[in-house]
């Protein structure tokens, strides 16, 4: 029987059991070999960044039982950004040995990393994974006379099809049980002198024949042209399978199945137990707890959400998101951050909270403000970008397409002005640009499922706390009052009807649900432009005011709720007002 969790802070292993620092640069596959020894999938992309935290898992060979902890892939061990302090604390706490990825395809870059890790009194074992790619390359590796280099065992491996992976786990644990001599340090100079030396005895290239297709894709897709209309050729696609795909499902299966059979017997059913009142409207009035607690969730958010995460996915486990990060350097530079720091970004499309924790990537204090700031203003996560897609996906797509203009505009403007306001200097991008691989299929199936997981765990329980409040407020009379408390704003400023004053409530505890009430209400174009703005731009909800809070300060987290409901009013007023002008001119 095996255990897993998760760690962010040190934790002992128990006594008995060998502890196994799995360690290697990001990209090199790592994190694959980790969910196929431990049976724990984490998340395992094709770029840098993925894993801050470290996870642990339960492994066995034989009678021999060890815990492997999945260290965050880093280059170097300098220790300037959070992941490399995390992988320098474990290293500190000790180990009884040490599996060192190494990517047959980057051996150069990667044995940098190999030669740093062999100062410490742990002794390693080497996987050189990825050699199927490496051999479609070119690539030759001597692997006896590495090992012979190395003065190490080193085990070819082939992680996403489970080749080499046993050899990798009987070597350790035999190493385990060995003594170790930590080796000299050397200076930069010196060690690099040493590792040119190595690769070039280990390593030979042979001259192919022809160039596949492959690598003159791999090769395009980083430069300028056609690298950036490919991005956004992929980009439209992508939005095309997620909105045209989301709105066929619902149209086709979720709200036939949820109007037309499930609301109705509950309804039914309902009426015949609960006599008429208000009990009975919480329950299947307009906004009963039954009625939108079903509807909202499953009809108008899953759909969307679950296309993103295939989408987003297989992005990531096909090498091809970091070469947007390659093509968006130069943007992201103007804004103080690099162009590897897209990547916490792409992840606040699905939700905030990872994007901000994946900030600890990033090698400065400044560099992880601006990106929780972008993130917090105008990034709409996974749910609040389904509800946009219900909403305005039927209307108006030119619709769609400007609001989410509006959040790319005013995102750039906010990065630019932190970038000016908060002191410091962004650090140069340091990422390898992985092989466009084909995702394997077991291990995307496991991330979909990882992902729809907690999406239900972590949104859905917060959205039917909202939905609940909704009916509360919405059936017992409460909307009414607090609608003429705001009515000069919501009415006057906005232009909206007093009845979406519930989208103001409920968005402080998810940012969708400032969107969903908004479809319940008979709005003009004008009017749905509006509330959308204002929902992009709204205050950040509970769970993202609380990882702000714990990551940076109070302070911090105040200040971007105080400016982001702010620029939701200001942008909201500003375009009913004009456009208001604009039709009455007509």
């Amino acid at each position: 029987m095996k255990c897993h969790s998760s760690h962010t802070n040190k934790r002992n292993i128990s006594d008995g059991k060998i502890k196994i620092l799995l360690m290697g640069n990001p990209n090199v596959g790592k994190s694959v070999i980790f969910s196929k020894l431990t049976g724990v999938h984490v998340n395992s992309s094709n770029y840098a960044g993925t894993t801050v935290d470290y996870t642990i898992g339960d492994v066995s060979f034989g009678r021999q039982c060890g815990v492997m902890i999945d260290v965050p892939g880093v280059y170097t061990l300098d220790a300037i950004s959070e992941a490399e302090k995390v992988a320098v604390n474990l290293l500190k706490e000790g180990a009884d040995v040490i599996v060192c990825v190494l990517d047959a395809t980057h051996l150069e870059r990667n044995l940098d990393l190999a030669f740093q890790l062999k100062e410490y009194d742990i002794p390693i074992v080497y996987s050189l994974n990825l050699v199927d790619v490496a051999k479609r390359q070119g690539i030759n590796i001597d692997v006896e006379k590495l090992s012979q280099e190395l003065g190490a065992p080193v085990i070819p491996t082939i992680a996403i099809k489970n080749k080499g992976l046993i050899e990798i786990l009987r070597a350790a644990m035999k190493l385990a049980e060995e003594e170790c001599v930590p080796g000299s340090k050397l200076t930069d100079e010196e060690r690099w002198d040493k590792i040119r030396d190595i690769v070039a005895k280990v390593q030979t290239r042979v001259q192919k024949k022809k160039v596949t297709f492959i690598e003159v894709l791999e090769d395009k897709t980083i430069q300028p042209w056609p690298g950036i209309p490919l991005a956004l050729l992929v980009l439209a696609i992508s939005l095309g399978v997620v909105v045209g795909g989301g709105k066929a499902l619902r149209a086709v299966v979720l709200l036939p199945l949820v109007k037309d059979i499930i609301q109705p017997a509950l309804t039914n059913l309902v009426s015949l137990v609960v006599p008429e009142g208000v009990f009975r409207n919480l329950l299947v009035g307009d906004y009963g707890i039954l009625v939108i607690g079903i509807e909202w969730p499953l009809a108008l958010i899953l759909p969307y959400v679950f296309l993103f995460y295939v989408v987003f996915s297989f992005l990531e486990d096909s090498g091809y998101m970091p070469r947007i990060a390659v093509l968006a350097d130069g943007v992201l530079r103007r804004m103080g951050i690099h162009g590897g720091n897209i990547i916490p970004l792409m992840l606040g499309y699905g939700c905030a909270v990872p994007a901000i924790l994946g900030s600890r990537v990033a090698n400065s204090y400044k560099e992880r403000i601006i990106i929780a700031a972008l993130v917090s203003f105008a990034i709409p996560c996974a749910s609040q970008s389904a509800a946009f897609f219900a909403l305005l996906g039927d209307r108006s797509i030119p619709a769609l397409v400007f609001v989410y203009l509006l959040s790319v505009l005013v995102g750039l403007a906010v990065g630019t002005i932190v970038n000016r306001i908060v002191p410091g200097k962004s650090q140069p991008m340091l990422l390898e640009v992985p092989n466009l691989l084909w995702p394997d299929k077991d291990a995307f199936k496991k991330k979909i499922k990882l992902r729809m997981k907690n999406f239900l765990i972590d949104a859905e329980g917060p959205m039917m706390i909202g939905i609940v409040v909704a009916s509360v407020i919405a059936e017992t009379g409460i909307l009414n009052e607090f609608s003429k408390l705001i009515e000069p704003l919501v009415e006057g400023w906005l232009g909206l009807p007093k009845e979406a004053s519930l989208s103001l409530l409920l968005g402080i505890i998810r940012r969708e649900l400032a969107v969903l009430p908004l479809l319940e209400l008979d709005l003009n174009m004008l009017q749905l432009v509006v509330g959308s703005v204002i929902a992009l731009f709204y205050l950040p909800c509970l769970s993202v005011f609380g990882v702000l809070t714990k990551e940076f300060s109070l302070k911090v987290s105040l200040l971007i709720v105080v400016a982001t409901t702010t620029t939701a009013f200001l942008f909201g007023g500003v375009i009913n007002q004009v456009g208001r002008l604009i039709l009455g001119a007509m």
